[in-house]
């Protein structure tokens, strides 16, 4: 559990001082909400630009495909930095299905007015995933190292304009169910 704990620390300051790095100079100018972490080379030029800067996900729930009594509940919270274009990037925090402590740091994009119904989107996320460690690591593909690569992709209907719900495929494994609150 120390390790656990001195892990998150660790994370937490890296994700900090890092952003803190590339993105100071606006912070200063703008205050929190203009504090830009996601490099500039992934906003489209031209592209709409957000509603909303910042989207916070928490996730208490994740259903897996098959059933093992190895499996933890699964608990997420997650910051995504939104460009223009549909742009995004994020990282997120959670205990994975055997109860480690994990990250997946991603750039993605948002589709809105999926089927001409302004309320559904979509997204998909690309990036690293760090924590499936020891007698897990084989728990998913391509893990070198404790990272591996993946592609998440999610269905997501807005109750209001700040609010939403959404479902995240987690590949063979299951499904993430998620809150969503855009600010």
């Amino acid at each position: 559990m120390a390790l656990l704990l001195k892990l998150r620390a660790v994370m937490a300051t890296l994700v900090v001082t890092g952003s803190l790095g590339l993105g100071a100079a606006q912070a200063a100018d703008g205050g929190l909400t203009d504090f830009q972490p996601c490099p500039d080379s992934l906003a489209i030029e031209g592209g709409a630009e957000p509603d909303h800067k910042w989207d916070l996900t928490l996730s208490p729930y994740t259903y897996h495909w098959h059933y093992s009594p190895e499996h933890h509940p699964v608990r997420l919270v997650a910051m995504d930095r939104h460009l223009s274009g549909g742009r995004f990037c994020g990282l997120a925090l959670f205990n994975n299905s055997f109860g480690q402590g994990s990250a997946y740091a991603y750039v993605g994009q948002r589709w809105d007015n999926l089927l001409g119904n302004p309320k559904l989107f979509t997204k998909v996320s690309v990036g690293l995933l760090y924590g499936y460690r020891n007698e897990y690591k084989n728990k998913i593909p391509f893990n070198n190292y404790g990272i591996a690569p993946a592609i998440i992709p999610s269905l997501g209907y807005a109750f209001t304009p700040t609010d939403s719900a959404q479902v995240f495929m987690l590949g063979t494994a299951g499904l993430l169910f998620a809150y969503g609150h855009s600010f």
